[in-house]
């Protein structure tokens, strides 16, 4: 199935101010089938130290991604789905 990815302004906004570049996001959730609802994911990007959280929802062929930066603080490796 085929979304529609679509930035919050919030999550534009965070993306400008940690330089994370748009297309890396989006070229991550291209892949991903996820079922409706709201979602968490933590994924390690090229160029980046820090692993990027990314909150997103998703409603029948919509995916709108609310917000996303990089983690400073431990996580766990089993939260990554």
């Amino acid at each position: 199935m085929a979304f529609e990815i679509k930035f919050s302004r919030h999550a534009k906004r965070r993306a400008k101010l940690y330089k994370i570049p748009e297309h890396e996001i989006t070229s991550l959730l291209k892949n991903l089938i996820l079922p409706e609802g709201e979602h968490q994911i933590i994924r390690n990007l090229p160029d980046f130290d820090l692993p990027i959280k990314i909150v997103i929802t998703v409603e029948s062929n919509l995916m709108t991604i609310v917000t996303c930066y990089p983690l400073k603080k431990a996580y766990n490796n089993e939260s990554l789905l």
